[in-house]
């Protein structure tokens, strides 16, 4: 069993609401065939993918069904988190009631059994902008609290639903995604990483960065214990990051 990751599918299958991705440079270019031929080629039904936000350009759920029906056919289980564009994505228990093969992540975690005697903890949120960011708001500074403390809950309800894990023998770690990076600039320091650091993550995997400028001043690498990894749709050229 594999556990794959993923940002920023930003599909619109919904009639009447295509969205072409490829005015954004030719890493775009055919982007949903490319990510499916990928995917379809590497992920078996007994893996794991997760999908870190901006996932459908639909306003409504109505509209972004479209996109989920598209996900929920190809192989595996999906582990989806909110990104600033899934205007759609509300009422989460609907959410969660409405496919077999997508769990919905919000203020909790998702377990994943990689092994007999390993499992791995999905945790993580959507996240926002940080204040080191130069745009950064007195609106921004609410939404990025609230943010750190949904983030907070994901981790700890993954370390208290370890905990029964570990009786039995079982080794657990948790692995944690934001869809904003965890800061603006390299160097810097947030609430994201500070309940990271706290929450001894070793890893964590991010979106929302696009262009071959933004990549260049991502945030990338080792900062206070914890690596962070860029995974936009753009940036891996379409296929997916094998993480586990």
């Amino acid at each position: 069993m594999s556990i794959f990751a993923i940002a920023d599918l930003h599909l619109s299958f919904a009639p009447g609401s295509d969205k072409p991705m490829d005015i954004f440079g030719s890493r775009w270019k055919n982007h949903p065939a490319r990510i499916k031929e990928n995917w379809c080629g590497t992920v078996t039904e007994n893996d794991t993918v997760v999908i870190a936000g901006d996932i459908s350009w639909g306003l409504k759920l109505e509209e972004a069904v479209y996109d989920l029906d598209w996900i929920d056919a190809l192989p595996g289980h999906k582990i989806l988190l909110k990104g600033n564009h899934d205007l759609w994505w509300s009422g989460i228990n609907r959410l969660n009631s409405m496919y077999k093969s997508i769990t919905f992540l919000q203020n909790d975690a998702c377990r994943v059994a990689v092994s007999d005697d390993r499992e791995i903890w999905i945790c993580g949120s959507r996240g926002w902008i940080t204040p080191d960011d130069d745009d950064f708001t007195e609106a921004d500074d609410k939404i990025y609290k609230r943010e750190a403390l949904r983030l907070r809950a994901s981790l700890e309800y993954a370390k208290n639903a370890a905990k029964a894990s570990a009786v039995s023998g079982v080794n657990a770690e948790m692995v944690g995604f934001l869809h904003f990076p965890p800061v603006a600039k390299p160097g810097r320091f947030s609430e994201f990483m500070q309940a990271f650091e706290d929450f001894a993550v070793k890893e964590v995997y991010y979106g929302h960065i696009h262009g071959e400028d933004g990549f260049k001043n991502a945030v990338q690498g080792t900062y206070y214990g914890t690596e962070y990894n860029l995974i936009s749709a753009d940036y891996l050229n379409c296929r997916l990051l094998k993480i586990r």
